[in-house]
């Protein structure tokens, strides 16, 4: 129970904002490194760092380039990356080969990160647009993105990336039943600690457009995704999709996007009591950019409120593609 102020003058709140130390020593909200997860583009190449034009400061990078950026990573104590790739247009097929392919992208990549920078934490997507010729994160047959023919897929998406090192499995499909398939062939294959963030509340939105321009799939996708990603119209459905998610043997949650879906980080962390984290997509990013380099808004100012706003509603970290520059500002946990 909140307990009020004194009535004016005797109550001032005014009192515990009147100095920097003041407010940082009363502060109810506190951002850290070990809050952060750094979304990294993974592209083919040597020595590759390849701008994303709708992303400023955000570049695609070869192996050997993202090795780099994981021990810049683990300087300043960011916890995990995700890695996404950009897979190459000839391996995108409609069968989606690739996506179980223990030398694709990710997968090479995990092994020399792993070996490079052992104790960087590594996850890696669990979905099939990446790989897919309709841009689609499920298989697709008649124009229908299919469920159960997916899980199939998926299953042995999630095995190569286990056998590659990933540490984070994150399914971002949003087909049914993925995380239980996903456990159950984890623990059958001796890989019972790989651990499981699921996309539960995974909304069809309109703020993936940088994203899918970074992995290269704008081009390929053939209509929506509104029949498996949930609609932004709906609240209660995102709490059923992370107790399923939970139940089926998920170990942490995620609500995507998530400045427009506040409300929801708070409650599924709240009426869940499971590790909840939020994605700051790729288009909330672009707002920020394209709004500072217009001199609308305050760029640093902008991005720690965003990022306070999270862990306010109650999320237990973020993805976000500033954490190394928030890291790099963040010598010991702190407000900010």
């Amino acid at each position: 129970m909140t307990t009020p102020p004194a009535p004016f003058p005797m109550g001032r709140p005014r009192r515990l904002r009147q100095s920097d130390w003041m407010r940082r020593m009363v502060a109810q909200t506190q951002l850290s490194p070990s809050d952060l997860i750094w979304p990294i583009f993974i592209c083919e190449g040597e020595n590759v760092e390849e701008p994303v034009a709708s992303m400023p400061g955000v570049n695609r990078l070869s192996i050997d380039r993202a090795i780099v950026a994981a021990n810049e990573a683990a300087n300043v104590e960011i916890p995990v990356i995700a890695l996404f790739p950009n897979t190459p247009e000839n391996l995108k097929t409609s069968d989606c080969e690739e996506a179980y392919n223990p030398d694709n992208l990710v997968n090479r990549a995990t092994r020399a990160i792993k070996a490079a920078v052992p104790d960087i934490g590594i996850m890696l997507d669990v979905a099939l647009d990446p790989y897919n010729a309709d841009g689609h994160d499920g298989l697709v047959r008649d124009g229908e993105v299919m469920n159960d023919e997916t899980l199939m897929i998926l299953e042995r998406q999630a095995l190569s990336h286990a056998e590659a090192g990933a540490d984070i499995l994150g399914p971002s499909d949003m087909m049914d039943g993925r995380i239980g398939m996903i456990r159950r062939a984890l623990e059958q294959n001796d890989f019972p600690n790989v651990s499981i963030m699921a996309y539960s509340a995974k909304y069809a939105s309109a703020f993936y457009g940088p994203f899918r321009d970074a992995v290269g799939a704008t081009g390929a996708l053939k209509g929506d995704k509104k029949t498996y990603q949930m609609d932004p119209a709906n609240s209660d459905e995102a709490l059923r999709m992370a107790l399923r998610d939970l139940d089926e043997g998920a170990d942490m949650v995620m609500v995507k996007p998530g400045m427009p879906y506040l409300d929801l980080c708070s409650r599924v962390s709240r009426e869940t009591g499971a590790p909840t984290f939020a994605y700051q997509v790729s288009g909330e990013y672009a707002m920020i950019e394209a709004a500072a380099a217009n001199g609308w808004i305050d760029r640093d100012s902008a991005i720690a409120e965003s990022l306070l706003g999270f862990k306010r509603a109650g999320c237990t970290g973020i993805l976000t593609y500033y954490a190394m520059e928030i890291a790099q500002k963040l010598s010991d946990p702190m407000s900010i």
